[in-house]
């Protein structure tokens, strides 16, 4: 056996084949399924996206009412899921509450069987189901209140967006969210995603998957970026701050939340969606400084290292949008769960299908032949 070149976090290694989903980052283009995100983002709803990715096309009428009901049956959560989260600290990360109530979830359906059509829909409905009531049940709780029940005549998003406030949204908000969930659904084998495919060639349950997936999500270098680019915004503080914090950390060669990407090369297609919702959002419900801020600093840094293929991704705008419906900060990477579950599903679906457990190798730079030192000697 060879042993190919050392490549930093695999950097350019093929890890799998997929169908599910297509990046060209010289061009711009990410697709699903063959399809152009720009034209799911115009014309599809997330869960008619979940479901091409998932099972591979796009639904029929009766297929797509068919999952919809399915998934509004299954929103509700165990009392004792609920009542575990409710002894989480008030200050533990909402992505924590979210890793520990998924694989919980697991134990209340520990039947294993991978190979049962039925078992994989049911797993994938309840998950994707669940995973939003987790999420407003854990804000709620944490401010001292009771959970709110979903409401069944509110599609997906807009349930999720009335769990969290108890008050129906406004229907473009409800429409925008939804948007900013096909979005995040999926991006072939970034972080999260490998881990969930990692996971799941195991053959181990899907709620393990999940879980072992969203703990990969949160850290700040994958979906944790889009809190601190509010963070950063939030101390770069006014328009006339903009060049001189910018140029500052590009001195010191600090990182720019929400700019580069380890795949394009070009401004992220979803960024540049992400920022036509910004704008019929501010439109509606009035612009802030926070937005006129992000314009800037997208504005110096074309400038500054444009050239070098550094331009907006997805969590440059993502928090602007989240921001402007309420959504608190640290719940940002939570909703990047929610969107996000239906493509580690996906994944989980594709792996299955032709299963080899990873294991890759290592160079290893130790010592050989060390003699053991005893320990009156150390």
């Amino acid at each position: 056996m060879t042993v190919c070149e050392y490549r930093p976090g695999l950097e350019g290694i093929p890890a799998a084949e997929s169908s599910i989903s297509y990046v060209d980052g010289q061009k711009g283009i990410l697709q699903y399924r063959g399809i152009r995100i720009e034209e799911l983002a115009e014309k599809s709803t997330f869960l008619e996206t979940a479901y091409l990715l998932i099972w591979g096309e796009l639904p029929s009428q009766e297929e797509l009412k068919a999952f919809e009901n399915e998934i509004q049956e299954q929103r509700r959560i165990k009392y004792r899921i609920r009542d575990m989260m409710k002894s989480f600290p008030e200050s533990g990360h909402p992505m924590d509450a979210l890793q520990a109530s998924a694989a919980a979830l697991g134990l209340f359906y520990s039947l294993r069987d991978l190979h049962n059509p039925k078992y994989i829909r049911d797993s994938v409905v309840r998950i994707m189901a669940t995973i939003p009531t987790m999420i407003a049940a854990f804000q709620l709780m944490r401010t001292g209140n009771d959970p709110v029940k979903p409401k069944e005549n509110l599609d997906y998003a807009g349930n999720f967006l009335y769990m969290l406030n108890e008050k129906e949204p406004d229907p473009l908000a409800a429409r925008i969210f939804d948007v900013c969930l096909i979005l995040h659904t999926e991006h072939t084998i970034n972080a999260s995603t490998f881990s969930a495919r990692v996971t799941a060639s195991t053959l181990t349950d899907p709620y393990a998957v999940v879980a072992s997936a969203v703990g990969t999500l949160g850290g700040p270098l994958h979906g944790g970026a889009n809190e601190e680019v509010i963070q950063m915004l939030e101390e770069i503080g006014t328009v006339d701050n903009v060049r001189p914090y910018l140029e500052d950390r590009l001195q010191r060669k600090a990182k720019i939340m929400g700019f580069g990407h380890r795949v394009y090369k070009v401004k992220d297609p979803r960024a540049k969606i992400l920022q036509s919702l910004a704008v019929q959002l501010f439109e509606k419900f009035g612009y802030d400084k926070y937005y006129e801020i992000a314009q800037e600093v997208e504005k110096v840094m074309a400038e500054k290292v444009g050239k070098k293929g550094i331009y907006p991704n997805v969590d440059f705008y993502s928090g602007l949008v989240y921001r402007k419906m309420g959504i608190p900060t640290d719940l940002f990477t939570p909703v990047f769960a929610i969107a996000r579950v239906a493509g580690w599903l996906a994944h989980w679906k594709e792996q299955l299908a032709e299963n080899r457990i990873f294991r890759p190798t290592q160079i290893y730079n130790g010592l050989h032949e060390v003699p053991y030192t005893p320990m009156g000697k150390r």
